[in-house]
């Protein structure tokens, strides 16, 4: 039967999609996901990131992280399916951030024959950064963009302000630097594979236009975009940020449901 990886987005999310930190919501849309893979006759792998729940005692001190400790740790768990000879394809699902380091660990490995992009991002992290911060006033818009442009350079800032020490800590910028520069229509034109870019339309996180992109960047793409389906792959017709975050924390309601017939009929149809 088709194997797929299925690798989480960013911050502290769990392999089943929820958010482990203080306050923390919990949705199960990948649980969800690979469950009804399954049922489709369709297997899974998925993981806890390094630092996030059963793999915390895998973290290292964030001073140390690198963007690519993901993509290794992907790499590993293709490696951990190949000694299983059952596999008929094996297929990577990289949702939201997951999407990033999905396709990076896909074109390292020749095992992979599919790649599936859900709400993945579509531009390089220092601009979705600068975006965010677009209501700001313009004198902390110049500033983070200065902080961007230095970063991206391989220059780390010996200063940073309070109001933007979260962002900017002295432990948390050599990772910066190891992920700004990665450009996901880059990555995703080095896959010679199949390639499915989902997207729903009423993602508040990541927009239609994002898997524009990563559809002109893929070299074999097929793009999907779903009607009412939000971040967190459930169906949500309002962009009411309060009518959201309803979905985010509400692990009964079940996937929207184009998404699992949409994912399925391309890892059958490519399927070997």
């Amino acid at each position: 039967m088709p194997v797929v990886l299925i690798i989480a987005g960013s911050g502290p999310t769990d392999m089943n999609g929820n958010t482990i930190a203080a306050g923390g919501m919990t949705n199960n849309s990948l649980k969800m996901l690979a469950e009804e893979l399954a049922q489709n006759g369709i297997a899974s792998l998925r993981y806890d990131k390094r630092g996030i729940g059963t793999s915390a005692g895998i973290n290292i001190n964030e001073t140390e992280l690198r963007f690519e400790h993901y993509v290794s740790d992907a790499q590993a768990w293709i490696d951990f399916l190949q000694h299983y000879k059952e596999w008929s394809s094996t297929t990577i699902i990289g949702h939201s951030e997951g999407s990033l380091i999905g396709m990076i660990a896909a074109s390292k490995h020749q095992a992979v024959t599919n790649f599936v992009s859900i709400a993945g991002v579509g531009r390089p992290a220092y601009k979705v950064i600068e975006e965010q911060l677009a209501q700001q006033p313009q004198e902390i818009r110049q500033q983070v963009a200065m902080y961007n442009n230095t970063l991206r350079l391989g220059i780390t800032i010996s200063e940073v302000p309070a109001y933007l020490e979260a962002l900017y800590r002295k432990s948390v910028q050599p990772y910066l630097i190891s992920w700004f520069k990665y450009d996901p229509q880059n990555e995703i034109n080095k896959l010679q594979i199949p390639t499915l870019i989902v997207q729903g339309d009423t993602d508040i996180q990541v927009k239609p236009l994002d898997a524009e992109l990563l559809t002109k960047g893929a070299l074999q793409p097929q793009q999907v975009l779903i009607p009412e389906m939000n971040h967190v792959l459930k169906r949500c017709a309002s962009l009411n940020q309060q009518e959201q975050l309803l979905t985010y924390s509400n692990p009964t309601l079940p996937l929207h449901p184009s998404l699992v017939p949409t994912i399925t009929n391309f890892i059958k149809i490519h399927c070997k």
